[in-house]
């Protein structure tokens, strides 16, 4: 298998046409070499005449011989081991100083491809003698360089500084987008914010003067931008379109590692998902061997439906979609991805089998049988797994809910082994994490006192990691109920002074949300959150255009008012708008929407996001316009030609076809924003014309679930009736037209006295909270009532109706406000801050309360 190549392709004497054209009987013959065994044949019959041209060609011609194997049938190892390549690494680092500029690189290059170890004295001085020309280098060679100082773990090095330097001076020049693309990924950690947008605005360029089929350049910009955790979107988009036009040419390799890096930016396309998943189908008949099958497995299985996954023919509309883009008559698959990997299982490498039992916790697999099959390899390789990846096996077993606790206790037994020995303080994070998962009835010392070690070096999303692991540990801990056990407090007050310390030396706000990137839980909402907005007000200064939504998005995750920051928001996004992508308008405008920030200012940052992302409507993502329009309905904001956009029977289409590969619960939530938008503009925008098409939605799901109330809601329900003159005058869960439900309603005559009800509520509350529908009474929720009367809505706002740091009233609560009013409700809302406040410690006070909030409140 080594040597069965029988002939060197035209492309690769093309590819040694440098070599001077002459009558070397060894070149010539070297030349013409159909396999590896010929090559070192002629090396050992001609030692002692080789001269530094034949060492050159004879590694080059190795390596190539290798690369055009396929990767499982590469025999590195055999050549490494060859007596006479010994000869040649020997002969290489004896004629160093022959070498031209050109030799020298691509001999490093070759040798490091064929495994030699970097610890070698032969690359030690290859690397050596490169430095000493570095600033001489032709482009081509510097950027080969700067590959095989990436394959020595050398990135952050003072050579790879010197390079990031040449490349700094030198980048006007470069006009090769395989050169500029590949030293992009190799200084990628080095570069600065200044020289981040020249490489970024030259790659932009050359994308646009390249022979748009090598994808490959495209690949690399953006494996850059993930590499600097940048995401540009116009160069992203650019990218994306090249990707596009090559779909038909890739592979599911290509495929996976482009899903791959999307995610890590949190770029979502849905042409590019739509393309990929049927490219995907058509390779599942031809992708029949592991490696190929897992790639295939991993992309696909997530954006599958139930009948690619489980066997069954591919739904109906899929298939036309396929068949008008492929330009296919008939295209249906009855296999299943589950059922392949059944049979594959056995054929699996470790990695492959990660892969797959991660694609498998991805999907929330329940094939129990495929689930067995693929551990069965897993701990035939437990020994060479290495901590993170045994830390991703746990971790996805357990979402799994693999039931086999000798497993567990296994893994759990190596993860401490591994967390014992670890200094690098993300793999300690990733470690204490999954181990906290697991039952142990206690926690070894060594643990803690590792973790305590290493939290000085944590950024806020590993300490915050950790503490969420403290927590469960404590709660689980035997001695807990007596107080917190006292190896704990060291460590949670390590975690408290390391996050405080961290936000108060913090200089780059970049830095900083890069950090913040979804931070949550207890721990930071208690210690860090209040420093974390005073470090942000400190920072204000830095906030501009590029990291304006980030600022947005997190002031909208914590649900912090803070009007200092919103008004530093509005101001940078209202002058800088057209530098803004349009797609960012989108997480800008969140906070001012959702946390009812209402002021001059951003009254014009709606005018300007809306006149900036208008004209380039049809390029969102439909999931992302419905998102969008949705929250500027909560500012009562209805742009008239988005709506006629999104209310199109194409884009609904569009949308149905897109949510069929959307995570479930983001599927969930498109759905739910996209009813609560066309109610809104029902309600709100008569004169828009837009049907209500959520009637038979609404109905199914009041009668698929039944809710329950709080203690408070029950507490307020048995006052009312005292208040009102009896339960017959109060209904509970009351649904209106489009479907609101009201915590409690009551009607009013006209003197503001109430009335009975002639008829019982369609929904009861019972002794445990619960909430019972009688279905026979479920389509008559709104019944006439006298002239003169009024329907009174009385809403308990609880903490989710509010601002975190204050009593500032939400978007959400205050639109559900004026759409009751718009039905015909006059609306009382209990703010949860004023029903539990210390004034209102008796039942009298209470009652008195509510008397004011309904007869008073409520008067003209």
């Amino acid at each position: 298998m080594m040597f069965r190549l029988q002939r060197v392709s035209t492309c690769f004497r093309r590819l040694l046409h440098k070599v001077p054209v002459n009558h070397d009987q060894v070149l010539d013959q070297l030349r013409i070499c159909s396999a590896e065994d010929h090559v070192f044949d002629l090396v050992g019959k001609n030692k002692a005449k080789l001269t530094v041209d034949h060492v050159s060609l004879a590694v080059k011609m190795l390596w190539y011989f290798q690369k055009e194997k396929p990767q499982l049938l590469r025999t590195v190892h055999l050549i490494k081991n060859h007596p006479q390549f010994l000869t040649l690494r020997v002969l290489a680092e004896n004629k160093i100083s022959l070498m031209d500029d050109f030799m020298l690189v691509d001999l490093l290059y070759s040798f490091l491809r064929l495994n030699v170890d970097p610890h070698d004295s032969l690359v030690q001085h290859l690397v050596s003698e490169a430095w000493l020309r570095l600033d001489k280098l032709p482009l081509t060679s510097l950027s080969k360089f700067a590959i095989c100082l990436s394959d020595q773990q050398l990135q952050q090095s003072p050579l790879m500084g010197h390079i990031t330097n040449i490349v700094d001076q030198k980048l006007s020049s470069i006009n090769d987008a395989r050169i500029l693309t590949t030293l992009l990924i190799s200084i990628s950690s080095l570069v600065s914010p200044r020289l981040r947008d020249a490489l970024i605005s030259r790659a932009d360029h050359l994308l646009d003067t390249m022979d748009p089929s090598n994808y490959n350049n495209a690949r690399r910009v953006v494996q850059f931008l993930r590499n600097i955790k940048y995401s540009h979107r116009p160069l992203l988009e650019k990218c994306n379109q090249i990707f596009l036009r090559n779909i038909p040419r890739l592979e599911a390799e290509n495929i996976s590692i482009f899903m791959g890096l999307y995610q890590s930016l949190q770029f979502n396309n849905c042409d590019f998902r739509l393309a990929v998943k049927l490219r995907l189908m058509e390779l599942i008949q031809s992708s029949t061997e592991p490696l190929s099958f897992t790639k295939l497995f991993a992309a696909l299985a997530p954006m599958a439906s139930q009948e690619i996954r489980d066997g069954f023919v591919v739904e109906k509309h899929t298939i036309v979609i396929f068949c008008t883009i492929s330009d296919q008559c008939a295209c249906f698959m009855a296999c299943s991805l589950e059922s392949t990997a059944f049979l594959l299982a056995d054929e699996l490498s470790a990695q492959q089998a990660l892969a797959i039992v991660e694609t498998l916790e991805e999907i929330q697999s329940r094939n129990l049988s495929l689930i067995n099959k693929i551990v069965t390899v897993i701990q035939r390789n437990l020994d060479i797994y290495r901590p993170m990846e045994i830390g991703r096996i746990t971790q996805a077993l357990y979402q799994l809910h693999y039931p086999n606790p000798q497993l567990f206790a296994k893994l759990r037994t190596i993860l401490v082994k591994f967390l014992e020995c670890s200094v690098l303080p993300y793999e300690v994070t990733m470690l204490t994490r999954v181990l906290s998962m697991l039952p142990s009835p206690r926690l070894e010392e060594a643990v803690i006192s590792r973790v305590d070690a290493v939290v000085s070096q944590c950024n806020l999303n590993d300490l915050s990691s950790i503490s969420s692991a403290v927590a469960r540990w404590l709660c689980n801990d035997p001695s807990y109920r007596h107080g917190a056990p006292g190896r704990y407090v060291g460590l949670l007050q390590s975690l408290n002074h390391c996050g405080q310390q961290r936000l108060q030396t913090a200089e780059r706000l970049d830095l900083l949300l890069e950090e913040l990137k979804g931070i949550s839980g207890e721990w930071f909402e208690e210690m860090l959150l209040d420093d974390t907005v005073a470090t942000l007000r400190r920072m204000m200064d830095q906030i501009n255009w590029t990291n304006v939504p980030d600022v947005s998005v997190f002031l909208t995750r914590i649900n912090h008012h803070c009007p200092p920051l919103m008004e530093r928001i509005a101001d940078v996004a209202i002058r800088d708008i057209d530098k803004i992508h349009h797609s960012a308008t989108y997480a800008t405008l969140l906070p001012f929407s959702i946390l009812n920030y209402d002021s001059e200012k951003a009254d014009k940052l709606y005018d300007v996001c809306i006149q900036r992302f208008t004209p380039h409507i049809r390029s969102f993502d439909p999931h992302i316009l419905v998102l969008l329009a949705y929250n500027l309905s909560v500012a009562a904001c209805f742009p008239e030609e988005l709506l006629k956009e999104i209310f199109s029977i194409d884009f609904l289409g569009k949308l149905d076809t897109q949510l069929e590969m959307l995570p479930d619960a983001l599927n969930m939530r498109t759905r739910l924003r996209l009813m609560e938008l066309n109610r809104a503009v029902c309600l709100e925008c008569p004169e828009f014309q837009v049907p209500w098409f959520h009637e038979r939605y609404h109905q199914q799901m009041q009668k698929k679930g039944n809710g329950a109330i709080n203690p408070v809601q029950k507490q307020i329900h048995k006052m009312l009736g005292e208040v009102l003159g009896g339960i017959n005058f109060v209904r509970v869960a009351e649904v209106t037209p489009y479907f609101y439900t009201v915590d409690f309603e009551c009607l009013l005559d006209k003197r503001l006295q109430p009335l009975p009800y002639s008829q019982p509520s369609a929904l009861q509350i019972s002794d445990r909270g619960k909430i019972h529908w009688d279905s026979n009474s479920l389509d008559d929720i709104r019944n006439e009532i006298p002239p003169g009367a009024q329907r009174v809505a009385i809403n308990f706002l609880d903490s989710k109706s509010f601002c975190k740091n204050s009593q500032h009233i939400k978007g959400e609560a205050l639109m559900r406000k004026r759409h009751l009013e718009i039905l015909g409700y006059r609306v009382v809302q209990i703010p949860h801050f004023e029903w539990n406040s210390m004034e209102l410690s008796t039942l009298d006070a209470w009652k008195e309360y509510l008397k004011k909030k309904i007869f008073t409140e409520l008067l003209p």
